[in-house]
């Protein structure tokens, strides 16, 4: 009796100490950098919680989920990115869907240039020009050399310049499981090796407009196309930089890049140009106190993701949008706090509606104005 006790604790100690040495040895893709996350707002002015969001209609997409990125093109037709690949093309009410191109790669951002072009940023592929007639040109995927690897959010100026984000230089999502993996473990990381890049067609040239974001994300032009304002999902800041910065290091101090929103209530994400002025910005989810907690302790993030997926700590389901000028003032906010439409990255703004961005929605939302 005695034996078969002595062997039961010794395999029990054995069991520990391998659980033990797992936790803090086993190898993990991050280096995390230490970072002191600004205590969270919660939710105040202009941010107080409502219920705006909550009655959404909903477009079903059939099997097709994740309408994260929704562009009304020059044929008047609504055309979406979804989780599958494809990029749909739909009537505005939904009606008369088609799959109008699939790129091989993972498209997340897209506008149209002057032509009715599709310029598409494709996280896999890099920068992408799409003809009428489906043609697939890859119009860059390397700046100075180096790749681009998760080519995220773009948009065009109407001098043909095209400004796109390359949300990580570390983990790209054809390497580490996708764009949602690959996503995580940027944020989890800071290392805040996101940037801005510029490509102009006319001279075939890339170039770094500014770098150092983590994980830089949505883009947006100001009126005059003097200056972008860029979301930085993984330190919950909107910032505004000039479009003639030149490989700026935005922890440098420069009165050419700014922060319009710093310590939000969310992890913004795409932005997209409104009606009347306004920039609408979508934060995909909400603040999580265990992670902010875990941003000055690096060990604590590698330990993290040595635990089953399911122990990892996500942030709630939290829809949540709104709207701002250029100058900072926020002008719409819209709510729903049970997440019932989960991971909203952003609106869409057109005279009627506005359609509601999705990462993970197995439709597409929209709200009657």
């Amino acid at each position: 009796m005695k034996k078969a006790l002595l062997i039961f604790v010794s395999v029990v100690i054995i069991i520990v100490c391998a659980l033990i040495a797992y936790l803090i040895m086993w190898p993990v893709p991050i280096k995390p950098v230490a970072w002191d996350a600004p205590m969270p707002p919660g939710y105040v002015s202009p941010h107080e919680v409502n219920t705006r969001l909550a009655d959404l209609k909903i477009i079903a997409l059939g099997a097709e989920a994740g309408p994260e990125h929704i562009v009304i093109g020059k044929d008047n037709k609504l055309y979406t990115t979804v989780e599958s690949g494809n990029i749909l093309r739909m009537n505005p009410d939904g009606s008369k869907q088609e799959v109008f191109i699939n790129t091989g790669g993972r498209v997340l951002g897209f506008a149209f240039d002057a032509r009715g072009y599709m310029i598409a940023a494709d996280a896999v592929k890099g920068l992408l020009s799409i003809s009428r007639d489906k043609q697939v040109t890859i119009l860059t995927d390397k700046v100075y050399g180096d790749p681009i690897r998760y080519a995220d959010a773009v948009v065009v100026a109407k001098n043909g310049k095209i400004y796109f984000s390359d949300a990580s230089t570390r983990f790209a999502p054809k390497d580490w499981g996708g764009t949602f993996n690959a996503s995580i473990l940027d944020i989890m990381e800071q290392s805040s090796t996101g940037r801005i890049l510029e490509y102009d067609p006319a001279r075939k040239i890339t170039r770094v407009v500014a770098k150092g974001f983590s994980f830089a994300n949505g883009v947006a032009l100001s009126e005059d196309e003097q200056w972008l304002f860029v979301a930085e999902t993984g330190k919950y800041r909107i910032w505004k930089i000039s479009v003639n910065l030149r490989d700026l290091d935005i922890a440098s101090d420069s009165k050419l890049a700014k922060v319009v929103f710093d310590n939000l209530p969310g992890y913004p994400d795409n932005l997209m140009r409104g009606m009347d002025g306004k920039i609408w910005v979508g934060l995909v989810k909400p603040r999580n106190p265990a992670i902010d907690k875990m941003m000055p302790k690096p060990f604590m993030r590698k330990l993290s993701l040595r635990l089953p997926r399911a122990l990892w700590p996500v942030p709630k389901p939290y829809g949540h949008v709104f709207a701002f000028t250029e100058d900072g003032k926020v002008v719409a906010d819209l709510q729903n706090p049970k997440g019932t439409y989960p991971e909203t990255t952003g609106v869409t703004e057109t005279k009627d509606k506005l359609y509601i961005q999705s990462l993970h929605a197995k439709g597409l939302g929209w709200l009657a104005k």
